[in-house]
């Protein structure tokens, strides 16, 4: 005798469960209520599972462990969520661009980028998201809570998987690999962007200009040169930045943070740009050098300059700086009094030029002004007399 199966319908949304349990959980879904609360951070759950699974994280515990990697997790749906990636399998997939999805629930996410759906929003300030854990994330900007830590260096971050993420930093684990080139990676969605290095696919456009951009916070950034929103403001002066990067940059301004070292000068600078721009100083035009001396030197010079040795130019030009240092060596190489330019380098941002001759008493005799040096800016650098000869 076959026994006739129970059904129980929801009078809402008619959806129909096999056991009483099952439709009373879901009730809950749409009257709200949530009778199982944390007692640590007391937040509420509709249902004691979820509850328990919630205080894990306050607890650390993870009590399911992959077996290929022996990564753990708090619950079993998050394991068996997690063994598709080693599988590769993803069941589930977008009927609009094909988009294939390891659960369920990741599909109807990325349904809401192509409608444009943003059902949860902040009682606060009012942004709207589209999904509710993003709510959930920036109701945490409010209230500045940061309830997971990490177990080595102490950092605190809003979310669970911004903590899981950053323990790569110290155990060096980069589990994602990309199919094409092998690079790896310690973060899925790195991997995913990587991937578009070789697709050339930009799937996210801006509404207003119609620029598109590989990743979602390239266009996200780039929508506040249509907004003027600057969200990242100086805690110290006030001053608002449109990107987060930009603070911190400004940030050094306060805090007088040098970390861009010059190779060669040692000279620091608190942002790059500003570095790269003095490594042009050390790049000195040798073709255009000009040596301002007595006319016993000249004479020397323009039988040197005749024969085709070298070639100097004479000018009589009066020029002022205090940074241009010069060494004068004796070279007994040299058959004549022949001023040559030997080694050119560099000190802080202007540079000094060691200058070697057979004699150099008749070159201290006879030197009115200090040898002239071109960059490549086409600026003079010179010294105002020859204090060191």
């Amino acid at each position: 005798m076959e026994t006739k199966e129970k059904k129980f319908s929801c009078q809402i949304c008619e959806k129909v469960f096999t056991q009483s349990g099952s439709l009373s959980r879901h009730k809950r879904t749409h009257s709200g209520e949530k009778p199982y609360s944390c007692e640590i951070c007391e937040k509420s759950f509709t249902t004691e599972s979820h509850r328990d699974n919630h205080v894990r994280a306050h607890t650390g515990e993870r009590p399911y462990s992959c077996d290929i990697c022996n990564k753990s997790f708090s619950w079993s749906a998050a394991l068996n969520t997690h063994m598709r990636v080693h599988t590769g399998l993803k069941p589930y997939s977008c009927e609009i661009c094909g988009k294939s999805f390891y659960v369920e629930s990741s599909r109807k996410k990325h349904m809401r980028t192509h409608s444009g759906e943003k059902p949860f929003s902040c009682d606060i300030c009012g942004k709207s998201f589209a999904q509710s854990q993003n709510k959930v994330k920036h109701m945490r900007t409010h209230t500045s809570e940061k309830p997971y830590s990490c177990d080595i260096c102490g950092k605190c971050f809003t979310q669970e998987a911004n903590r899981d993420n950053h323990m790569r930093i110290h155990n060096g684990e980069k589990p994602y690999s990309c199919d094409v080139c092998n690079k790896t990676f310690s973060f899925s969605h790195h991997k995913d962007s990587h991937m578009r290095t070789h697709t050339g696919e930009k799937p996210y456009s801006c509404e207003i200009c119609g620029k598109s951009f590989s990743v979602q916070c390239s266009k996200t950034k780039h929508m506040r040169t249509h907004t003027g929103e600057k969200p990242f403001s100086c805690e110290i002066c006030g001053k608002s930045f449109s990107a987060s990067y930009h603070k911190q940059s400004h940030m050094r301004i306060h805090t007088d943070e040098k970390p861009f070292s010059c190779e060669i000068c040692g000279k620091s600078f608190n942002q790059s740009s500003i570095k790269k721009n003095h490594m042009k100083t050390h790049k000195i035009d040798i073709e255009n050098i000009t040596v301002d001396c007595g006319e016993d030197i000249k004479e020397e010079i323009k039988k040197e300059e005749e024969s085709g040795i070298t070639q100097v130019k004479i000018e009589n030009t009066e020029m002022n700086s205090s940074f241009l240092k010069e060494e004068i060596k004796d070279e007994e190489t040299l058959e004549n009094d022949l001023l040559t330019f030997e080694e050119m380098s560099t000190q802080n941002e202007i540079g000094f030029a060691t200058v070697n001759v057979k004699d150099d008493h008749a070159l201290k005799d006879n030197v009115d002004e200090a040898v002239i040096i071109k960059d490549e800016t086409g600026d003079y650098l010179s010294d105002d007399k020859n204090d060191n000869i």
